[in-house]
């Protein structure tokens, strides 16, 4: 059974909010903190009632915000403490909660302890990160190259998992647990609720001899952070690269005074051979990964994310839906078979009206590191146009595209020229045009949010899957006492569905059906209480 900290949590719906591209309010191009105060009634209508702020500390960008040059100061361009402030205010005002993005693996090399580290061993900072004369393993950086950079002022060579400028921090020095203690406390006394841990298996190393990347000290290092009665009262959520259970249950369970969960990434490679390759599937696989952790996690008492977009992936509409002609019933289906499950759901900005993935057709049109490294590794053997489809595919730059408020020039994200350019389809695709549509995405998913509200059956009630491994269609119950209701997520083809149980007639549906039974349309769900 779920630990009552962990049931509070089950109430809890996160939208997750890209600072740089959601909405400047200063014309400058770039998103900003006054402009999400501004939006906080839209995020509030929506039914989410939490927050999830992406890096915005002051950072130098060269991973946007995910190399932090000052964990207690504000990004220039976001604006200032007293703005972050008034943020944390009128969230609190209209009951909601703030989570912020903590990045302890490493910090950006502006950062004052990398400055003052890479002055020479004689310093209070020498070991805040990895120094040695030569580097002692092939480690490989995430973004291609060694992960070992030559420092001149130094003489030494310094660990970096992620960029250059993103150099490692060396939590076997107690001064750098310390100093991140007092990074959360710093954030906890401002009234943040929680937060969203980067990488966070990557800060236990045993270098020289660790192989991989992984050192014994890791769930020490992590109840530093968050097993004191300071902290004990957080939402957390860990970003990590594992899938076992076992792993997970360590991370996890609610007696270890570590994270309340942790996001498992196995169900992202949905709709793709790799990151920059497509695949043709089902949502039937998509339905396969989700049950099977419902049942794992179930099984451990533990708390389960519920998302398939963030700001590292691109849209899953555009992978196993129909982005098209049936981007209203495909993003509609999809909210329906994730978001009625067991555990907390994140909703990333722009999934709430179906946005899908954007085109382009150069590439001096994107931004992300990642994305153009790819480029010029995949030209080495591809065409300009074969290169072009894969990153347009992949790129991490797709759920990263300013907002699409309107379908006007800046569509109502900017009135000065935005940092990254607009979405190909925001034209179209924009929350103006999605609210005044007689289906609208957002509407729907309002009446789903409340549905799970007001009914503990979709919060801390059972989960059963009733329709069988083959079927082309996904049926599952959430049940609390004597309160049933079934769920039934047809895929891509017309199906004739039959329930083993009658039911009250659908209180949600994305085709205004009026019975649970009978033949669906592609894409066509259903919710409706069992009599």
């Amino acid at each position: 059974m779920l630990s009552e900290k962990y049931k509070e949590f089950t109430k809890w719906v996160i939208y997750q909010v890209y600072p740089r591209s959601f909405m400047d309010s200063n014309g400058d191009g770039i998103g900003d903190l006054q402009g999400v105060i501004s939006k906080l009634d839209y995020i509030k209508d929506l039914g989410a009632n939490a927050v999830w702020l992406c890096p915005c500390f002051k950072s130098p960008n060269e991973d946007n915000g995910y190399d932090v040059a000052d964990y207690c100061d504000i990004m220039d361009e976001f604006g200032t403490m007293e703005d972050m402030d008034q943020l944390i205010d009128g969230l609190h005002k209209r009951g909601m909660k703030l989570i912020l993005d903590l990045v302890p693996n490493h910090t950006s090399t502006d950062h004052k302890w990398f400055q003052e580290s890479r002055k020479g061993k004689d310093n209070p900072y020498s070991d805040y990160y990895y120094w040695f004369d030569a580097p002692p393993n092939d480690w490989e950086s995430s973004f291609g190259g060694s992960a070992w950079q030559y420092d001149e002022m130094r003489g030494q060579y310094y660990l970096h998992t992620f960029t250059v400028g993103q150099a490692d921090l060396n939590w076997e020095n107690p001064a750098v647990v310390k100093a991140m203690q007092d990074v959360v406390d710093f954030w906890v006394d401002k009234g943040c609720d929680g937060f969203r841990i980067d990488v966070i298996d990557c800060i236990a190393k045993d270098l020289p001899n660790d192989k991989d990347r992984m050192g014994p000290r890791l769930h020490e290092y992590i109840r530093a952070l968050f097993g004191c009665e300071k902290t004990a009262h957080l939402f957390t959520v860990g970003e990590g690269n594992t899938n076992d259970i076992e792993d997970i249950v360590l991370h996890c369970a609610a007696e270890r005074g570590e994270l309340s969960t942790i996001f498992i990434f196995d169900h992202m490679e949905c709709g793709r051979a790799d990151k920059f390759t497509p695949k043709k599937e089902s949502l039937k696989t998509l339905r396969d990964y989700l049950t099977g952790w419902q049942e794992k996690t179930s099984k451990h008492d533990l708390l389960y994310s519920l998302f398939i977009e963030n700001h590292d992936q691109p849209q899953m509409i555009s992978r196993i839906g129909n982005d098209r002609e049936l981007r209203y019933e495909s993003a509609t289906d999809i909210a329906a078979m994730v978001f009625l499950l067991k555990g907390v759901p994140f909703i990333y900005q722009g999934q709430e009206i179906g946005m899908p993935v954007a085109h382009y057709d150069s590439i001096d049109e994107f931004n992300d590191v990642e994305s153009i490294g790819a480029y010029r590794k995949y030209r080495e053997t591809l065409s300009e146009e074969e290169t072009l489809e894969k990153i347009n595919f992949g790129s991490r730059d797709n759920p990263r595209h300013p907002m699409a408020w309107n379908g006007t020039e800046g569509n109502g994200f900017t009135t000065g020229k935005p940092w990254l350019l607009p979405h190909s389809r925001a034209a179209e695709v924009n929350v103006e045009n999605d609210l005044a549509a007689d289906r609208s995405i957002y509407r729907f998913y309002q009446e789903l949010l409340k549905l799970r509200a007001d009914n503990d059956a979709f919060t801390t009630g059972d989960f059963e899957v009733i329709s069988a491994p083959e079927d082309d269609f996904f049926v599952f119950i959430r049940t609390a006492g004597d309160d049933k209701w079934a769920v039934v997520c047809n895929f891509e083809e017309e199906r004739n569905i039959k329930l083993p149980f009658e039911c009250e007639e659908p209180a949600l549906s994305n085709l205004g059906r009026d019975t649970a039974d009978g033949t669906y349309a592609p894409y066509e769900c259903a919710v409706a209480r069992a009599r």
